[in-house]
């Protein structure tokens, strides 16, 4: 597995890929029970998703932070993940994307897609040497794909307390993480 440098590191298929988002039991039950995410749910703000499961569990505190109880993998197809990457646009000012710092804010004020990349962290919550991905959506976008892209939705929270406990008595061997790879997408951004 890549060490350092910026990586998409998921769990795919030939078809799907899953991201991770963790939500209040409120938000989190609606989408499991109906397969959409509706109810408590905000249309109206930028929701994150992230690819990289040990990313979610640090941001999450292992689904222990307020208002991140309730973790869910969320099965989408390739292609539209594909898609947002396409159409992503960075949080940070790149000289070598935009050529003026107005075009990139410009870019940002307009997309409904934001990229970020954060440093990544270990089990116990240690920064390691890579980069972790995560995607904001919103807008046109985010109803996309809260409402129509969701292939999937799996209620991870008893699984990810027990890996919570597992980790938290030290024994980092029987920790059980869903297998990820590096994930390259159809058209390299």
């Amino acid at each position: 597995m890549a060490k350092v440098g910026r990586h998409i590191l998921a769990h795919y298929d030939a078809d799907t890929i899953v991201v991770y988002q963790a939500y209040r039991p409120s938000i989190g039950k609606y989408a499991v029970e109906n397969g959409i995410f509706g109810g408590d749910f905000s249309y109206s703000r930028m929701s994150w998703v992230k690819p990289n499961f040990l990313w979610m569990m640090y941001r999450s505190g292992w689904g222990t932070k307020e208002g991140q109880e309730m973790v869910l993998g969320l099965r989408i197809t390739r292609t539209f993940f594909d898609g947002l990457l396409s159409a992503a646009v960075s949080s940070s000012f790149d000289a070598t994307l935009y050529p003026t710092l107005e075009i990139w804010k410009a870019a940002i004020a307009s997309s409904s897609v934001r990229l970020q990349w954060d440093p990544d962290h270990a089990p116990n919550g240690t920064p390691v040497g890579r980069r972790a991905i995560q995607l904001g959506l919103r807008g046109d976008v985010l109803a996309r794909f809260g409402q129509h892209e969701l292939l999937e939705v799996v209620d991870l929270t008893e699984f990810v307390a027990l890996q919570r406990r597992v980790m938290e008595a030290g024994d980092l061997t029987h920790l059980d993480v869903p297998l990820e790879q590096v994930y390259l997408p159809a058209e390299p951004r």
